[in-house]
């Protein structure tokens, strides 16, 4: 039977940090704010990992207030969900993911982050899509104060 989820992160950006996603450091003034590297790829991919699998939300098992996860890099949170996909003997069939930022301008980096993803999970890379878009300048990720991403995963799992 396969399942669907899908995840959603955002962060503010901030001067002083490097800039993570998609488990690829990107050149950029800010990176983005957040208890460990604040890859909002990574993270809204574990998200939707984690709700295909009818498991919490990544902060139930990553919660920002443990120390352990103190600038931790997102990967070893990936590296956990992808765990959760073998232990149920489930068999991921696709991830769809989408940037949300205005700037820097993501296409460069696309094909790292999708070898990245691939290998994390064990996988085709032409299984994983990165895609990228602005918010037109509005809001504010319009403004540059941020960025966000959402995931879309299918998971074939054995029934129950």
């Amino acid at each position: 039977m396969s399942h669907v989820g899908i995840g959603y992160d955002v962060h503010r950006l901030k001067e002083g940090r490097k800039l993570i996603l998609g488990g690829v450091e990107i050149s950029h003034d800010k990176g983005l704010d957040g208890h460990s590297d604040a890859d909002v790829v990574l993270h809204a991919l574990c998200d939707a990992i984690f709700g295909a699998l009818g498991e919490q939300d990544i902060g139930q098992f990553f919660s920002n207030t443990d120390p352990r996860w103190k600038d931790a890099p997102s990967s070893l949170f990936l590296d956990e969900a992808g765990k959760h996909i073998k232990l149920r003997e489930g068999k991921l069939i696709n991830v769809d993911i989408t940037v949300i930022a205005e700037e820097p301008k993501i296409n460069p980096h696309v094909n790292e982050m999708k070898l990245i993803i691939a290998e994390s999970l064990d996988i085709d890379p032409r299984k994983v899509c990165v895609k990228a878009t602005t918010n037109e300048r509005i809001g504010f990720i319009g403004r540059g104060e941020g960025m966000a991403a959402m995931a879309v995963v299918s998971i074939k799992l054995p029934e129950a």
